[in-house]
C-alpha cells in the first residue's frame, strides 16, 4: 500500500473501508483526514483572497500562508495512509506464536516496537493538525470575509482532529512499557490539546464577529 493509497481512491471507498470489520483504518486515520480537511479549508479561504485588488494589503500573507496550508494538507493526507499501516503492523506482531519464553520474549519486542510507531504516527498527527490551526486565525484575520466561516470551520476540524489524534496516542500509550517515552508523548500531546482549545475559541469568536 502506497503512502497515498487512502486518498487518492474514491471517498466512499474509503468509507466503505472504514465501516467494515477490518481494524484498519480507525480514528487515527480519520484524525489525520480531518486535519487535511481543515488545511484544505485554509486554502480555499487563500484562493478567495489572493488576485482580489479589494485584499492587495494582504497578498503576501495570504500566499505564504496557502504554502504552509498546502505543505500540512499533504502531510497530513499520506498520515491517512501511515496511521493504518503502523496499526497493522501492531496487528501482526499480536499474531505472533508465544508457545515458549523465546517466543514471548520476541513477540513482546515486536509489540512494544509496533505500539511505539503506532503511538508516533497520530502524536505526528496532532503537530501537524496543530499547525494547521494556527494558519486559521490569520485566515480568519485577513482572508476574505465572505469566507470567514470556512476558517471557523477549519479551526473546528483542526480541533477536532487533535483531540481525535490524541485519543489514538492514549490508547497505544496504555501498552507502552517504556515510561519515559509515554510521559514525553502525553505531556506534549497536553501542550496541544490546551492550544488548539485556545486557537479554537480565538478564532471562532473573531468568525462569529465578522459574520
Amino acid at each position: 500500500m502506497s503512502g497515498r493509497a487512502y486518498v487518492e481512491g474514491a471517498i466512499e471507498s474509503y468509507l466503505d473501508k472504514l465501516a467494515s470489520g477490518e481494524p484498519e483504518p480507525g480514528g487515527g486515520s480519520v484524525s489525520a483526514l480531518v486535519g487535511a480537511l481543515g488545511a484544505a479549508l485554509v486554502t480555499m479561504v487563500t484562493n478567495l483572497t489572493l488576485g482580489k485588488d479589494k485584499f492587495a494589503a494582504v497578498q503576501g500573507d495570504m500566499a505564504s500562508l496557502q504554502t504552509d496550508a498546502e505543505k500540512l494538507r499533504r502531510e497530513l493526507e499520506e498520515l491517512v495512509t501511515l496511521d493504518a499501516q503502523a496499526y497493522a503492523k501492531v496487528a501482526a506482531a499480536m499474531k505472533l506464536p508465544r508457545e515458549d519464553e523465546a517466543q514471548k520474549a520476541e513477540r513482546n519486542r515486536a509489540l512494544q516496537a509496533a505500539l511505539k510507531g503506532a503511538a508516533e504516527v497520530p502524536l505526528r498527527v496532532a503537530e501537524a493538525v496543530i499547525a494547521v490551526a494556527r494558519l486559521c486565525l490569520p485566515a480568519a484575520e485577513k482572508g476574505n470575509p465572505n469566507a470567514v466561516s470556512d476558517a471557523g470551520v477549519a479551526v473546528l476540524l483542526a480541533d477536532a482532529a487533535a483531540q481525535s489524534a490524541a485519543l489514538n496516542v492514549k490508547i497505544n500509550l496504555t501498552w507502552i512499557e517504556d515510561k519515559e517515552f509515554n510521559h514525553a508523548a502525553w505531556t506534549r500531546i497536553e501542550a496541544i490539546l490546551s492550544e488548539a482549545a485556545r486557537l479554537r475559541d480565538i478564532v471562532l469568536a473573531l468568525t462569529y464577529r465578522k459574520i
